[in-house]
This record gives C-alpha cells, sequence and structure tokens, in this order.
C-alpha cells in the first residue's frame, strides 16, 4: 500500500512539473549560453502581435548620431514571424525590419527616406543588478545598424547607457560599450567579438551583460567578452551603473557609427547602395528570438 501512495504521488508530481514548465517558458532551465538565477522578465514572442503590456514602440521625436531612419508603429518595421520565417525561433521571432519610404514626413517636420523600429521597456520593467539577454540573429549588411542595449531612467549619459549589442555590417563582430558622464560619445569602453567562420552574427547568438555593484560584464554565448569595473570607470567620471535600466531594442540605419568605419557617404551617410537595395527588397532584418532578465543568485 505505501509504494502504490508513492508511486500515485511521484506520478502527480512529475505531471504537476511538467505542466508548470508548459504554461511558464521563463521558468524553465537555463540553456547554454544563458545565465543561471531567478527570471523577473521574460518575452519569447509567442503571441500574434508584440505584447504591449511588456514593451512601448517608440515613434520619433529626437533625432541622433545622422542615422537615416524615422521610427514609427506599423507591422511593417514591427511584426511577428512564424515557422520558416522565423529561422529557427521555435515560438516565433520578432522581427525588426526597416523600410525603404522615400519623403517620409515625421511629426515635427523632418524628412527621411527609410523608417524602421524601435521599442522600449520604460515604465513597465527596469532594473538595477542581474543578468539581462536575447538571442538574436542579423542580416549582414555594410551600414546597418541594429542593437540590444539599456538606458537609465533619468538624462543621459549621467544615468548611464550599457550597450549590449551594436552591429554596424561587418559580419565577422559585434561590440559592447558603456557610456557615462566623462566617457559618453567616443567612449573609451567598447570591445569587440570577432566570431568564428560560419558562425558570424547573420547566425544565432546570446548576447548579454550582467550587472553588478561593481561591475558590468558582457557576455556573449554564454562567454565573458568584455568587463569593466567601477575604478576603471571612476578614472573619467562617475559611476552610472547604481540605478534602474530598461531594455531597448533598435533598427538604426547609417549614421555616425557606421560611416566611421565604412567612410561611405554617397548615396547615404553610411549606407551603400548594395545595403539600400537590401532595405528596398525587405532583407534587412534583425531576429529575436527571445529576451531574458535573471536575477543574480
Amino acid at each position: 500500500m505505501k509504494y502504490r501512495n508513492y508511486t500515485y504521488s511521484f506520478i502527480v508530481t512529475l505531471f504537476a512539473g511538467v505542466v508548470i514548465l508548459a504554461v511558464c517558458p521563463a521558468l524553465k532551465v537555463a540553456t547554454p549560453g544563458q545565465a543561471k538565477g531567478t527570471v523577473i522578465f521574460f518575452d519569447d514572442f509567442q503571441g500574434k502581435t508584440l505584447d504591449r503590456e511588456k514593451w512601448n514602440v517608440e515613434v520619433t521625436g529626437m533625432h541622433v548620431n545622422n542615422e537615416l531612419q524615422a521610427y514609427i508603429d506599423t507591422a511593417s518595421t514591427l511584426f511577428i514571424a512564424r515557422g520558416k520565417d522565423a529561422e529557427g525561433a521555435g515560438n516565433g521571432a520578432l522581427i525588426l525590419r526597416p523600410q525603404f519610404s522615400p519623403d517620409f514626413k515625421t511629426k515635427d517636420g523632418q524628412q527621411f527616406n527609410f523608417t524602421s523600429a524601435r521599442i522600449n521597456t520604460r515604465g513597465k520593467f527596469d532594473f538595477k543588478y542581474g543578468t539581462a539577454e536575447a538571442r538574436i540573429k542579423l542580416t549582414a549588411g555594410e551600414g546597418l545598424w541594429p542593437a540590444w542595449w539599456m538606458l537609465g531612467n533619468g538624462n543621459w549619459p549621467e544615468t548611464g547607457e550599457v550597450d549590449i549589442m551594436e552591429y554596424i555590417g561587418e559580419k565577422d563582430w559585434a561590440s559592447a560599450a558603456v557610456h557615462g558622464p566623462g566617457y559618453s560619445g567616443e567612449t573609451p569602453f567598447v570591445n569587440r567579438q570577432y566570431f568564428d567562420a560560419g558562425n558570424d552574427v547573420t547566425q544565432w547568438h546570446i548576447y548579454a551583460v550582467e550587472c553588478t555593484s561593481e561591475s558590468l560584464n558582457f557576455k556573449y554565448d554564454g562567454k565573458l567578452m568584455f568587463r569593466i569595473n567601477r575604478k576603471m570607470v571612476t578614472h573619467y567620471g562617475n559611476w552610472s551603473f547604481d540605478n534602474e535600466k530598461f531594455l531597448i531594442l533598435n533598427y538604426a540605419l547609417g549614421g555616425a557609427y557606421p560611416v566611421k568605419l565604412n567612410g561611405v557617404k554617397t548615396p547615404y551617410y553610411g549606407m551603400p547602395v548594395s545595403t539600400v537595395e537590401l532595405v528596398k527588397n525587405n532583407k534587412a532584418r534583425m531576429l529575436v528570438d527571445w529576451v531574458r532578465v535573471t536575477k543574480n543568485e
């Protein structure tokens, strides 16, 4: 009798565990490359559209870095793909896709030839210490500038910026950086991760930063690629990473960062003809499988 009760109890417990994992994907055990810890934010884009309870969609107001795009809120630049269009993201992938939009006028009267997407969690989710990570796949194209990053809830650069992944079109590397008072713009704190041939940015990678009270540890696919600490930063200015940061995903085109490396000035600042054609043909995309934030254990 005791054996039968034990067997029944074990089966019930096992079944309950399976159900919990099925309905709560955020509770799944971390896969290789993912951080361990208590999950405090998770989105794997299973819905038909972006979850507006978690994300804000930005519409262009301020224009920076001589970028070529205006940000808009439309399904042409921001949508969820499934099946083969998700390119290996099992539950679906969020797609940020810039568009060729000749003579597009913004609400502040400026004119652009490209539109794109930018989303953030400001006012909906932020965190101070923990690990923010996203599984991302990118398109090769000189002068494309997709990014995964974080900002503080105040004035820039006083409340800090953490660039977890920036990509400007050279498909064998992506970069991480931080900005703050005394070390913004041409920051001394930037590093590149060079990928192995056959496993460049056009493949899936997990881009992450671990935030602690004394350091920021950038990890790509679970391996440390860059570290900054409080002592390094305070040589230039105040440590701006003891405050809450919100999450950002965006897709910029051209602008100051790309042009410093590719030197392209025509037909667009930082973006050559070949990439313009890529955008016109809807082939420039950032796919995001999931975004996850864990609290350090």
